[in-house]
């Protein structure tokens, strides 16, 4: 199959891992992959060497950019539907916002042939039209550009889009049921639409033991503790990710605890205001800010770890949660989005309601105390996880699909 996927940018992030392991499957499988993105922006760090490297085509479409303006928009929109005709895929996969509201239209009107600039356009539109309407159009929702801590009259905008942008697409695929409940709630879409595809990772590195000097070795790294109980939080500093609510929980925590320490991992455009909370708590000495890390980084400071917390006020499914099972590490989260889908209480960690600082005080003191407790429910996440996160099992499910849609 000639496939297309189209997503905004190629930052460090889980969509964006997501898409990558897609398409490096597909093409080790014979495929024909293109990836469109725009470019890497922001302090996150980015994957767009790694793309590049990955043996497929990899086309930057400078003006493709999350932020919405118009001047910026309409031409991208064009070159997309430039690219596609040249392309004439069988499929087109977008992912994330933007790029999936541009990115359909552009297939769409590639599809109905509605604007030829010419007749041989014209003629070339008619015989892809005769091949059973190709291309094929599939849209990831990795996460909901709408939601309850945005302003009502741009949500009321989204969805608009959304559901404009639905009866454009042939598929939907969802990292979490979640999201197709929310989705289908909002009126986006029809549930035939939709499939549920846990977003996938490369497990076996994530499943590799550690030896005891190389988890002493990364804690060195991070100024930890050998004898510390590490909570490690895995995610950008920015807006809605919790960080708040984990710094004022550890203010009660840290007088009961002198062993428990903490470790963010990321960075992101809210690191000074994170670092100032953590500094008025009168914590410095008890939190460790990494700043940007590989991806290929994360399975070792995982290992090094003891409990992984995740206090994201909205997210589709959080890879950081599936990441930390798999390393055999009990994880606590708020009650959002696809979170009760891996997070099971008293099985592989405990979900807690959002931005409830007891809930998460007293799920942190039970695994703080326990070390029992931690090994079981991280060995049964790990279980649960193996299998159903593999990134080749995502890639199974994908292909399966597009023949389907063919």
């Amino acid at each position: 199959m000639k496939i297309v996927h189209i997503i905004t940018r190629l930052i460090l992030g889980g969509a964006q891992e997501n898409t990558l392991l897609t398409c490096e499957g597909l093409r080790a499988r014979g495929h024909k992959v293109t990836l469109i993105t725009g470019p890497a922006l922001g302090p996150e760090g980015q994957l767009l060497d790694r793309a590049r490297a990955g043996g497929y085509r990899v086309i930057e479409v400078d003006g493709l950019r999350r932020a919405i303006n118009p001047l910026r928009d309409i031409p991208v929109y064009s070159k997309l539907k430039k690219l596609l005709r040249e392309f004439d895929p069988d499929i087109v996969h977008t992912h994330s916002a933007k790029a999936g509201i541009l990115g359909r239209r552009a297939a769409w009107k590639l599809r109905t042939a509605t604007d030829n600039c010419c007749s041989t356009c014209a003629r070339v539109d008619r015989v892809r039209q005769e091949k059973h309407g190709r291309p094929k159009i599939v849209h990831t929702i990795h996460g909901l550009a709408f939601h309850p801590y945005q302003n009502a009259l741009l949500n009321r905008c989204y969805i608009a889009c959304e559901r404009t942008a639905a009866r454009q697409t042939d598929a939907f695929i969802s990292v979490a049921q979640a999201m197709t409940d929310q989705a289908l709630a909002a009126g986006i879409g029809r549930p035939e639409q939709y499939t549920c595809i846990f977003s996938g990772m490369e497990t076996d590195t994530y499943l590799q033991p550690r030896t005891p000097e190389q988890n002493e070795a990364i804690r060195r790294e991070f100024n930890l503790p050998a004898n510390a109980v590490v909570i490690v939080t895995i995610a950008r500093l920015f807006a809605l990710k919790g960080h708040e609510y984990i710094i004022e929980a550890a203010r009660n925590i840290a007088e009961h605890f002198p062993r428990a320490h903490w470790l963010f991992v990321g960075d992101g455009s809210w690191r000074q205001r994170i670092q100032q909370q953590i500094d008025n708590a009168g914590l410095s000495d008890r939190f460790h800010l990494t700043g940007l890390v590989p991806p290929q980084r994360i399975p070792d400071i995982l290992h090094a770890c003891d409990i992984l917390v995740h206090c994201s006020l909205r997210e589709g499914l959080a890879r950081a949660l599936p990441q930390a099972l798999l390393c055999e590490k009990p994880v606590i989260s708020f009650d959002v989005d696809g979170a009760r889908e891996v997070v099971i209480d008293d099985q592989t960690g405990f979900l807690i309601p959002p931005r409830d600082v007891k809930a998460l005080i007293d799920a942190q003191a039970k695994l703080i105390t326990n070390s029992d407790l931690r090994r079981r429910l991280g060995q049964t996440g790990r279980k649960q996880c193996q299998e159903s996160f593999n990134h080749h099992t995502m890639v199974n499910q994908i292909e399966l699909l597009y023949h389907n849609l063919i």
